[in-house]
C-alpha cells in the first residue's frame, strides 16, 4: 500500500500552473467519503470481525475499474487544462549554431574565386504567437473539455458505486454463507438429539427400529449439510479477499449475520418521487448529460475552426552571418539583428468539404448521445423501482421469517417433547426438525437479502456512500 500513499502525494503537489486539477480526487476512492481515513488508502492488519466499512474501503482503493475512471478524470482534466492554456500566449526559441565552409571556383579568372571558412555561425531568435480571436474556437473547446471532466467525475462516481455494491454484496453473502455454516451445526446437533432420543425409545424396546434408522438418516443429511455449509463459507471468504486485493486464503472474521438489523425505517417517499429523482441526480445520467453537452460544444468547435483567427505575432532575431561586398572580395564578420511585431489573419479558404463531413459527424454524435440519455433514464428508473420492490418485500419478509422461526423452534421443541414421552411418533419429530431447519436457513436469508436489498437501492438512487454504512434505510425518508 505505501506505493498509493506515494502516488496520492505525488497527485497532491505536482504542477498545476491553469489548477485544472483542483477537481481531482487525491485518490480512487477519495470521492466516496468526507473524511481522510479513505484518502490514504493504507491499511494495518484485519480487524477482527471486519466490519463491512473497511471492506468497501479496502476494495474501492484496489479495484481497477476504480482506478480506471481515476485515471480517466486525470485525462479529462488535463484536457481541461490544455483548453484553458489555449488563451495563453505560445513563445518559442530558436538556436541555430553551425561552421561554414564555403568555396567557390569562377571558371577562367581564379582571382575571383574564394575559399572562405569560418568559425561557428550562430542564429538567435525568439517568436510569439497569440490568437486574440477566433470567432468562439477556444471557448467551445474549454466547454466540451469542461463537459467530459463532468462525465468522467460522473462515470468515476459511477464505478465506485458498482464497485461498493458489487463488495457489499459479497460481504453479506459470506455473512451468509458463515451464518448459514452455524446454523447447520446447529441443525446437526438437533438431529443428534432426535437420533439419541430414537435410540433410547428403541433399546427401551418402545419404539421400533425404523424410528432410529430414520432418525440416524436425517443426522447423517445434517453431518453431509454441515460439510457442504463449510465449503459455502470458504468459497465466500475467498471471494471478499479477492475484492479487497488479499490471497484468496487470507482468514477474515466477519460479525454475526443478525447484527445491526433495525429495518424500522418508513417508507416516506413515493417510488415515483425516487425515480424521477433519481433520473436527476444518478451518476449515470449526469455522466450522459455531460456527454450530450461536450458533443453539443464539439459541434460548435468544429464549426469555429472554419472560421478566420486573428493573432499577435512578434518575432526578433540575431545572427552573426558574415558579408562580402563582391565576388572576389574577402568575408567582413557582422552582426544581424531583425524584429517585427503585428497582427496576423488567418482565413480557411477552402478545405476540400472536409469541415462540412465534420460538422455532421459532430451533430450526428451529439443525437446519439441525447438517444444514450434517453436510454439511460429508462433504465435507471426501471432499476430504481425493482430495487425498491425488492426492498419492501425484504423488510416485510424479515417480520414473516422471525415469525416463522419462532413457530418451528416451538413446534420442534413439542414435538420433541411429545416423542420422549410416547405420545408422538419418529415422523412428527423428523418434520418439525426439518421444518426448524427450513425455518433457519430462510431467516438468515432474508438477514442476508434486506442488508443487500437497501444498499442495491441506494446505488440505484445515486447515494451511496460511505455513509449508507448504518442501520438505516438509505432513503433520506424523514
Amino acid at each position: 500500500m505505501l506505493s498509493l500513499s506515494v502516488s496520492a502525494s505525488c497527485q497532491a503537489w505536482e504542477f498545476d500552473p491553469l489548477l485544472a486539477n483542483r477537481h481531482v480526487p487525491v485518490t480512487a476512492a477519495a470521492s466516496m467519503s468526507g473524511d481522510e481515513s479513505l484518502r490514504i488508502c493504507v491499511f494495518g492488519a484485519l480487524p477482527d470481525p471486519l466490519p463491512l466499512e473497511e471492506a468497501v474501503e479496502r476494495a474501492l482503493c484496489n479495484n481497477p475499474k476504480t482506478r480506471e475512471s481515476w485515471a480517466n478524470v486525470k485525462i479529462a482534466a488535463a484536457d481541461v487544462g490544455a483548453a484553458r492554456g489555449a488563451y495563453l500566449p505560445t513563445v518559442s526559441g530558436n538556436w541555430q549554431g553551425v561552421r561554414d565552409d564555403t568555396r567557390t571556383d569562377v571558371i577562367g579568372h581564379p582571382e575571383f574565386s574564394s575559399n572562405y571558412r569560418n568559425s561557428v555561425l550562430r542564429t538567435e531568435s525568439v517568436s510569439l504567437n497569440w490568437v486574440l480571436y477566433d470567432f468562439g474556437g477556444r471557448a467551445a473547446a474549454l466547454a466540451n473539455a469542461n463537459s467530459l471532466l463532468v462525465a468522467a467525475r460522473a462515470s468515476q462516481q459511477a464505478a465506485l458505486e458498482t464497485a461498493f455494491a458489487a463488495v457489499a454484496k459479497d460481504y453479506y453473502a459470506a455473512q451468509a454463507a458463515q451464518g448459514a455454516y452455524v446454523a447447520s451445526q446447529e441443525i446437526e446437533q438437533t438431529a443428534h438429539d432426535s437420533f439419541r432420543a430414537a435410540t433410547g425409545r428403541v433399546d427401551k424396546g418402545v419404539a421400533p427400529i425404523s424410528d432410529e434408522l430414520q432418525a440416524q438418516t436425517s443426522w447423517a443429511e445434517a453431518v453431509t449439510n454441515r460439510t457442504k455449509a463449510n465449503g459455502d463459507w470458504q468459497t465466500a471468504l475467498g471471494t471478499l479477499d479477492s475484492d479487497m486485493d488479499l490471497d484468496a486464503s487470507t482468514p477474515v472474521t466477519l460479525p454475526v449475520v443478525g447484527d445491526g438489523v433495525k429495518p424500522d425505517a418508513e417508507f416516506l417517499e413515493s417510488v415515483d418521487e425516487l425515480i424521477q429523482e433519481a433520473k436527476r441526480s444518478h451518476p449515470s445520467v449526469l455522466a450522459a448529460q455531460a456527454q450530450l453537452e461536450a458533443a453539443a460544444q464539439k459541434v460548435k468547435e468544429t464549426r469555429a475552426e472554419g472560421l478566420p483567427s486573428l493573432s499577435l505575432v512578434a518575432k526578433y532575431s540575431w545572427n552573426n552571418q558574415p558579408t562580402t561586398l563582391e565576388v572576389g572580395i574577402p568575408q567582413f564578420p557582422t552582426n544581424g539583428r531583425e524584429w517585427y511585431l503585428g497582427f496576423q489573419v488567418t482565413i480557411p479558404i477552402f478545405e476540400g468539404f472536409t469541415r462540412t463531413y465534420q460538422i455532421h459527424e459532430a451533430e450526428a454524435k451529439t443525437e446519439l448521445q441525447r438517444d444514450t440519455l434517453n436510454e439511460v433514464e429508462q433504465q435507471v428508473g426501471l432499476d430504481v423501482w425493482t430495487s425498491y420492490q425488492a426492498v419492501k418485500t425484504a423488510t416485510d419478509n424479515l417480520d414473516n421469517t422471525a415469525m416463522q422461526l419462532d413457530v418451528a423452534s416451538r413446534s420442534y421443541e413439542a414435538a420433541q417433547r411429545r416423542y420422549q414421552v410416547g405420545v408422538g411418533n419418529i415422523l412428527e419429530l423428523l418434520n418439525a426438525q426439518s421444518s426448524l431447519a427450513a425455518a433457519k436457513r430462510e431467516r438468515i436469508q432474508s438477514l442476508t437479502d434486506w442488508r443487500s436489498a437497501r444498499l442495491q437501492l441506494a446505488a440505484k438512487l445515486g447515494r451511496l456512500g460511505m455513509s449508507s454504512i448504518t442501520d438505516e434505510l438509505p432513503l433520506d425518508a424523514r
